[in-house]
């Protein structure tokens, strides 16, 4: 049986922020693997700047081939949209019966986990691996201590998507901030110019 995390974004494009965060994970807690679940476009956002499912797991797929315990997922592709976590790892425990799955998020987004829909269902069946992020609030007291959530430290990368897709429409250099294969892709693709 192997301990899964899951590691959900859109990934639009996945940075080299993303692969830190992730390999550190998988390299400092008990988890086996850890899959980067590429979270589909939400037909009911406009969202001009997100670009297709297909492309983002493309990247994901070419960001991670060279990462043995990290792996692109499309499991939300499939889902019923607009979709919650809860019912994807419903889902993929049902498909995966012979796995664990915990959930990967930064500390921000732990702030925010008691206005999840049905947080308490998923911290009853899964734990939650928290990395460190710069940023604003407290979180709830309910979750200090909490016996299925683990805060691993890790460092604390600040590289956003956004700052990356801003920095091709202006014509910056951005090549360090993303793998030399993802950054092709982009390029060939003329993907974020306009």
């Amino acid at each position: 049986m192997k301990n899964i995390g899951l590691y959900f974004g859109t990934f639009n494009p996945i940075h080299i922020g993303h692969l830190i965060i992730a390999n550190h994970m998988v390299e400092n807690s008990d988890l086996d693997e850890i899959w980067m679940v590429v979270t589909p476009h939400n037909p009911f956002k406009k969202k001009s700047s997100l670009l297709d499912n297909n492309h983002r797991l493309q990247m994901v797929d070419i960001a991670t081939e060279n990462y043995p315990k990290i792996k692109a997922s499309d499991i939300e592709f499939k889902l019923p949209q607009p979709n919650y976590t809860v019912h994807t790892l419903a889902h993929i425990s049902d498909k995966y019966p012979n796995n664990t799955f915990s959930l990967i998020m930064g500390e921000d987004n732990l702030k925010s986990l008691h206005k999840w829909k049905n947080y308490d269902v998923i911290l009853e069946h899964h734990h939650i691996y928290v990395y460190p992020r710069i940023s604003d609030g407290t979180i709830e007291t309910q979750f200090d201590n909490h016996p299925k959530i683990h805060k691993v430290k890790a460092p604390i990368v600040e590289i956003s998507s956004t700052m990356i897709r801003n920095g091709i429409k202006a014509k910056k250099n951005i090549q360090p901030l993303l793998s030399s294969e993802v950054w092709n892709y982009v390029d060939e693709m003329n993907f974020y110019k306009k």
